[in-house]
């Protein structure tokens, strides 16, 4: 392109982009310096990972907040669940903000602190082979998290590319390169500290972005009341998309069961509680985290139940058809006509919402494969020194990095009606925490599981997602089997079961397989019972 077609690329550019570009490299610019300004935390292995185990209740319940919820949520999940449920999708939101932060902070948070401090564990896979005395088991944990991570990261690209494209003449590639590009830098350097402060200054500007956009929208449209009575006048949507629970009650309970409880297995999640610093920490990241989601996710789904009384403007620009609606154009055509500087700001919320859940999961899936899969191979020759473990860690992260950024950009391109793709993307999810969750949680709590309840457990979660895909393909038929044919009505569906699954059968193999019963358990579970001298103001004694 010559100068003199630039120059006139610049100068059509909107009032939108004028005031987001200087926004952008303003963001850009914090987050490389903060990277920079991290280095010294990343210089052996536990700091890298793990930020040494000292980070404060903000930054760790910022980094979980923002590692949950990404721009598929805002862009997609909320478009999405918004126009099936109307006003009631909100509960979704609520149930994220109190099953998948309260409670998870107050079930896991201190214990998962603890045991895996006393076991030496810096990741999931790792804890599976210390508390349950099984290499095996990492080395089977560490590949469903490599195979299921991957495009997961891949699908947080998505949310980018239609509020990109609707501000910027430029390619949804280059975006994505862009992205890529300045995520894996700080992370790179920075290592988790990077990512934990980064995640904070990303979750200031999520709250900010979702409390401005939903005040604009709600102005748009008259106020909430009037608002809300168009919703409940509407032709397409009427009373059920105002009623409390919505139009399909039971889909609901679903969707708010799977992406509430599914964070209790999740290891980019679980590994927030590893780093955290102490017992007020806990408690205070929990009150933050909570309040945190419950503007984040509860804003999101409550923005989204609007969203049929944009139906008409939807239907104008093709994105209803006979074909079905296309949720993910539902939030930018709630946004295209509010003010400059409010879509500026979203875009940034939506970038800054993308970035800080990929960072996350990269340095979820680098360290994982480092630590657990890589290192330990590379170690029967000769031992890895803390330096050199760190610099594989790195060149692991540019790898994820580029492999999710690659499997996006072709997926938007090549693999543009590619279903495998997508149906991947959709059951990572589900088999990561129908894995993962019971064995976790368990193991946190009781004496009695076995190796090979474990094995089932990961065999049950992942067998279940992967014949969903299969079904979801075309490849198997479930039809004239009532009971199979619920469980598979589509990946929300299965993903529950999975993880509820899980937690059945596990306590019941654990029955008939005492025999691979873990050695040691006593001795593993004493990190409970070490005597700690606390404050009077903080124990009665």
């Amino acid at each position: 392109m010559s100068p003199c077609m630039l120059t006139e690329t610049a100068f059509r550019l909107s009032p939108t982009a004028w005031i987001t570009i200087p926004m952008l490299i303003a963001f850009f610019g914090l987050m490389i310096g903060v990277g920079f300004a991290c280095r010294k935390h990343s210089t052996n292995v536990d700091g890298f990972v793990l930020g040494g185990r000292s980070v404060g209740p903000w930054l760790t319940a910022f980094a979980f907040g923002t590692s949950y919820f990404s721009a598929v949520i805002f862009v997609g999940y909320a478009g999405q669940f918004g126009w099936n449920f109307g006003l009631a999708s909100t509960w979704i939101g609520l149930g994220n903000a109190f099953i998948g932060s309260l409670l998870a902070w107050s079930v896991l948070g201190r214990r998962t602190r603890v045991m895996t401090q006393h076991l030496g564990s810096k990741t999931m896979p790792d804890f599976f082979e210390k508390r349950y005395d099984s290499k095996k088991l990492k080395v089977v944990a560490s590949f469903i998290v490599f195979v299921f991570l991957i495009p997961y990261t891949a699908s947080l690209y998505n949310g980018l590319s239609s509020l990109f494209n609707d501000v910027f003449a430029i390619p949804y590639w280059v975006v994505v390169v862009v992205m890529a590009v300045l995520t894996g830098v700080y992370v790179i350097f920075g290592g988790y500290m990077a990512t934990a402060i980064n995640d904070f200054i990303q979750g200031i500007i999520m709250l900010v972005g979702i409390v401005t956009v939903i005040a604009a929208v709600l102005a748009q449209n008259g106020g909430f009341n009037a608002a809300a009575e168009a919703l409940n006048t509407s032709p397409q949507a009427g009373h059920a998309y105002t009623s409390m629970f919505g139009p399909n009650p039971l889909f609901l309970l679903f969707v708010v069961l799977l992406t509430s409880l599914g964070t209790w297995g999740l290891p980019q999640m679980v590994g927030k509680f590893y780093s955290i610093k102490d017992e007020g920490s806990i408690k205070k990241g929990t009150i933050i985290s909570t309040i945190f989601a419950i503007v984040v996710a509860g804003g999101c789904y409550f923005l989204g139940g609007f969203g049929k009384l944009y139906f008409d403007d939807m239907k104008e620009a093709g994105h209803i058809s006979e074909k079905g609606v296309l949720f993910d154009k539902v939030i930018p055509t709630m946004l295209q006509d509010l003010a400059p500087i409010v879509v500026a700001l979203i875009i940034v919320l939506v970038l800054a919402a993308s970035m800080s859940t990929l960072s996350s999961l990269v340095l979820t899936s680098s360290s994982t494969l480092t630590l657990d899969v890589v290192k330990p191979a590379m170690e029967k020759k000769k031992p890895l020194s803390e330096k050199r473990s760190v610099l594989v860690m790195r060149l692991f992260i540019v790898f994820f990095v580029a492999v999710s950024a690659v499997i996006a950009i072709l997926k938007d391109t090549l693999w543009k009606d590619s279903v495998f793709i997508a149906q991947m993307m959709g059951v990572s999810w589900g088999a990561l925490a129908g894995a993962f969750l019971a064995p976790f949680l368990y193991g946190l709590y009781s004496k009695k599981v076995t190796r090979a309840a474990v094995a089932v457990s990961f065999v049950f979660g992942t067998g279940l997602e992967l014949v969903q895909l299969c079904i979801s393909m075309g490849w198997l038929s479930v039809k004239g089997i009532p009971v199979l044919e619920f469980v598979f009505t589509n990946s929300l569906y299965s993903g529950v079961f999975a993880m509820l699954g899980g937690l059945v059968i596990v306590p019941i193999v654990s029955l008939f397989t005492k025999k691979t019963l873990p050695t040691g358990i006593e001795e593993k579970f004493s990190c409970y019972d070490k005597t700690v001298v606390t404050k009077s103001r903080v124990s009665l004694g």
